[in-house]
């Protein structure tokens, strides 16, 4: 009954962060949602892991924190960039990325 709470938990945490991605518009709050996403993601790796009493769950965690810490490195980069181009991290004030071609 253990692992089912937190399963829930993750569950809870994944629905946080993914109300985040759809809600925020800074790019920073955007990147810390999906942060989260990963986060429960790994939690749940883990839980099902201890439920069958099988590491891989522990192995998969370790994979999506090598992957978070190469999506935050390559994420604050371009922010960092769009920030010095457009001064904002505002992303529905981004018009100047779409393509301006009309077909």
């Amino acid at each position: 009954m253990q692992s089912y709470s937190v399963l829930v938990v993750a569950a809870i945490l994944f629905v946080l962060g993914l109300l985040g991605v759809l809600t925020r518009r800074n790019i920073i709050f955007i990147l810390i949602s999906v942060e989260i996403m990963l986060n429960a993601a790994g939690v749940a790796f883990v839980a099902a892991g201890a439920r069958w009493g099988q590491p891989d769950g522990q192995v998969m965690f370790l994979f999506i924190l090598a992957m978070a810490a190469s999506e935050v490195s390559v994420g604050l980069a371009l922010v960092m960039q769009v920030y010095h181009q457009h001064k904002t991290l505002d992303v529905s004030k981004l018009n100047n990325l779409k393509d301006d071609i009309e077909t």
